[in-house]
Order: C-alpha cells, then sequence, then structure tokens
C-alpha cells in the first residue's frame, strides 16, 4: 500500500514538473513573441517617423519654392498683385505649422496641390497680362508714329498755308503807281522854285487789285526834307506803322472798289520847306505802297 502511495506520489510530482515546463516554455515563446513585436513595432514607428520627417521637409521645401514663385510673379493690375500677396502669405502661415501626423500631412499635401493649381492659373494669366500689354506697347508705338506723321503733315501743312496766307497778303496790298509830285504857286501853276511854293500836290493812282477788301481805304502821306525831317500840318499827325508811331504830312481816304481810282492829296506850305531832294511816301494799312522824289531849287 505504501508502495502504491509512494508510486502515485512520484507520478504527481513527476506531471507537475512536466507541467511547469510546459508552463515554463509557454511563457518563453510568449515572451519572446512579445519582444519580437516590441521590436517590429519599434521598427515600424522609427519607420514611420523617418517617413514623416521626410515628407514634412518634401513640404516645406514645396512651400519654400511656391513662396519663392509667388515673390517673382508680378503684373501692372493691382487686383492681381494683391491676391497673390494673398497667396503667398497663405503659404507662409502654412509653413509655420508644424504637421505631426499623415491626416495633417495629406491635408497639407491636398492644399499645395490647390495652391500649385491657384499659382498657374495666376502664371497664365500674368502671360496673358503680359503678351497684352506687349501688344498695347506695339500698338501704342504705331498710334505715336502715326500721330508724328500728322503733326510732321499738319507742321508743312501750317507751313504752306503760312507761305499762302504770306502771298495772298502780299498779293492783296494795294499798290501805288504813276506817282507824281508837283509844286504850285498861289496862282496854281507849277514851279520848281521854293520862295514861289503854296501848295505841294502829290497825284498817284491806287491800282486795282481783286483780291483786296473792297471799302474806304485811309492813304497817309509822308514828305521828307533832305535832311529827314518830315514836313506835316499838325503834331498830332501820327499813324501806326507795323507797331510804329510815325509822323504823316497828311491823308486822305478814298472810296476804294477793287479799281483803278486816281487820287492827289495837297500838302500847305507851312514854312518849314529848304531846297534840296526830298523823299516822297504813301502808306495804306500797315503797307509803303509807293516812293517818289522830288527835287525844289530856289
Amino acid at each position: 500500500m505504501a508502495e502504491i502511495t509512494n508510486k502515485l506520489s512520484e507520478e504527481k510530482k513527476s506531471n507537475t514538473s512536466v507541467t511547469m515546463i510546459a508552463v515554463t516554455v509557454i511563457l518563453a515563446v510568449v515572451l519572446i513573441f512579445l519582444v519580437v513585436m516590441y521590436f517590429d513595432q519599434r521598427s515600424k514607428r522609427v519607420e514611420m517617423e523617418r517617413v514623416l520627417t521626410e515628407e514634412k521637409d518634401s513640404l516645406a521645401n514645396e512651400l519654400r519654392l511656391m513662396v519663392h514663385g509667388y515673390g517673382t510673379l508680378r503684373s501692372n493690375n493691382d487686383t492681381l498683385n494683391a491676391n497673390l500677396e494673398k497667396e503667398k502669405d497663405r503659404i507662409v502661415k502654412l509653413l509655420s505649422v508644424n504637421a505631426s501626423n499623415v491626416q495633417l500631412i495629406k491635408r497639407y499635401r491636398s492644399e499645395i496641390s490647390t495652391m500649385r493649381d491657384i499659382m498657374k492659373s495666376y502664371i497664365v494669366q500674368i502671360d496673358s497680362l503680359n503678351t497684352r500689354n506687349k501688344n498695347l506697347v506695339a500698338e501704342n508705338s504705331v498710334i505715336r508714329e502715326q500721330i508724328n506723321q500728322v503733326q510732321s503733315t499738319n507742321t508743312e501743312l501750317s507751313k504752306v498755308r503760312e507761305a499762302l496766307n504770306e502771298k495772298v497778303s502780299i498779293a492783296s496790298v494795294i499798290q501805288a503807281k504813276d506817282i507824281v509830285a508837283v509844286a504850285l504857286n498861289k496862282k496854281r501853276k507849277e514851279t520848281t522854285r521854293l520862295n514861289l511854293l503854296d501848295k505841294f500836290r502829290i497825284c498817284f493812282t491806287l491800282r486795282e487789285n481783286p483780291l483786296a477788301e473792297a471799302g474806304p481805304k485811309e492813304v497817309f502821306l509822308r514828305v521828307i526834307r533832305p535832311d529827314s525831317l518830315v514836313i506835316t500840318t499838325s503834331p498830332d499827325n501820327i499813324f501806326t506803322f507795323r507797331d510804329d508811331k510815325m509822323i504823316y504830312s497828311a491823308n486822305r481816304t478814298a472810296d476804294y472798289l477793287n479799281q483803278d481810282i486816281e487820287m492827289c492829296i495837297f500838302l500847305d506850305n507851312t514854312g518849314d520847306f529848304i531846297v534840296g531832294n526830298y523823299s516822297i511816301e504813301l502808306y495804306l494799312e500797315d503797307n509803303l505802297i509807293g516812293r517818289s522824289t522830288y527835287l525844289f531849287s530856289r
């Protein structure tokens, strides 16, 4: 009986040892599995962190390039420039945010893609504006050239018109012809002797001129002594000739009808006559229209 009991006790101990060994083996296998899993997870986490870091660096580089790209985009359109600056500020703000997980990185990647498309559209708009500006500059250059040509033509036409006006002005001047000066004594007889002079008569013909304006014409006579003194009947005998005030000897108004008209102007002996050769000048409408001379003897 005791022998059976001992045998049972030994079998029980043997079973317990086997169980403990089995449990130990199982625990060892589980521990090894856990260790393997731990290192595998750690390796994956390290790899994930490396990938995230690389992705963040890649995103940051792309953002910096886009900031530089937006910085180089310029146009003459104020609204477009404001939009470009707004997009640039948006990228700068993204650079200041730390993307720490996959979801954020995916969202930023999506935003970068959107901003890149926006940037492309701005580039197209700026290229279109630049092309349009170049075309406008070319058109303006052509227009300026045309304006210069028109101005040059107008200048030439003005010169031609001025020349024609000058010719017409010259052609429209009424000239005097057949100027005859005669000294008269008190009996209205001609004389050349100064001591017999009573009146000095200058007769002439205003020429026919269809280009001249018809109407009353005032003719001014200047009788100039050999010493250049102008003989006049009054100190108030003043007329304007080309912006200068001049003394005249006598004057007369005639009704001019664009045809030859004969007329005479008389000058009384004022006592200022001297012996010598006199100059006789006739003026009309700011023009010297005729000259003659006369010699007084003793």
